[in-house]
């Protein structure tokens, strides 16, 4: 509640309304996980994710899903938010979907170890909902931050809530890929989650063209 009670005066401030308090009811000074990740170092930003309580999926949470993969990666693989299995493990993309991910990776000669892999969300929504969109804002500091420290050639937006949250986009998965979009100045491109593929294999020569363009589009971004 005093988060969010700091959230809503900051924003009343921003548009110019004073806000009153008597003396003391105004916080102290917001704890580790409400400050900025801009200047965070990798070490800083997993132990800042581990001990976050933004929202309330902190309650709920078995684990954060933090990331993997290489820090230098080309490559940065974008999810939307972890299952039970990766709840329970704190890694992304395990089980089946993330064997098909791995599959789709080799395909193109990259790897888990080679590329690094996030998510929108770094805790699991409970029964596996979609993300809300307050917890998608408070959660992208870190990602944002992961991008800026990876630097990478590529993004590569999987399933349509990391690509929508991404963009700030509301159109479906169909209608963004087989296309190059933009993030920051880094290309990204937009194709379907595993987890989906595996519902509708015919898809899987469309996800494969995806692929195809992401990987010119790193070639180009790196040359």
């Amino acid at each position: 509640m005093m988060h969010a009670d700091y959230q809503r005066r900051a924003y009343l401030q921003a548009m110019g309304i004073d806000v009153w308090l008597p003396r003391e009811s105004v916080d102290p000074e917001p704890a580790a996980d409400v400050q900025s990740a801009d200047a965070m170092g990798w070490g800083e930003l997993r132990d800042c994710v581990a001990a976050c309580t933004r929202c309330d999926l902190s309650q709920t949470r078995t684990n954060t899903v933090f990331g993997v993969g290489n820090p230098n990666a080309d490559w940065l693989i974008v999810g939307e938010a972890p299952g039970a299995e990766e709840d329970r493990r704190g890694e992304p993309f395990v089980g089946r979907a993330g064997k098909l991910l791995d599959e789709m990776l080799r395909a193109i000669g990259q790897s888990r170890d080679s590329v690094f892999i996030a998510n929108i969300l770094k805790c699991r929504p409970p029964n596996n909902r979609d993300p809300k969109p307050s917890e998608s804002a408070e959660c992208r500091p870190y990602l944002e931050r992961q991008i800026a420290l990876v630097q990478p050639k590529i993004i590569l937006a999987v399933g349509r809530i990391a690509a929508q949250s991404l963009l700030g986009s509301d159109e479906p998965v169909g209608r963004m890929r087989g296309r190059q979009h933009d993030l920051h100045g880094i290309p990204l491109v937009v194709t379907y989650h595993p987890a989906y593929l595996l519902r509708s294999p015919s898809q899987k020569s469309k996800s494969w063209s995806d692929l195809c363009l992401a990987t010119r589009l790193a070639a180009e971004s790196a040359a």
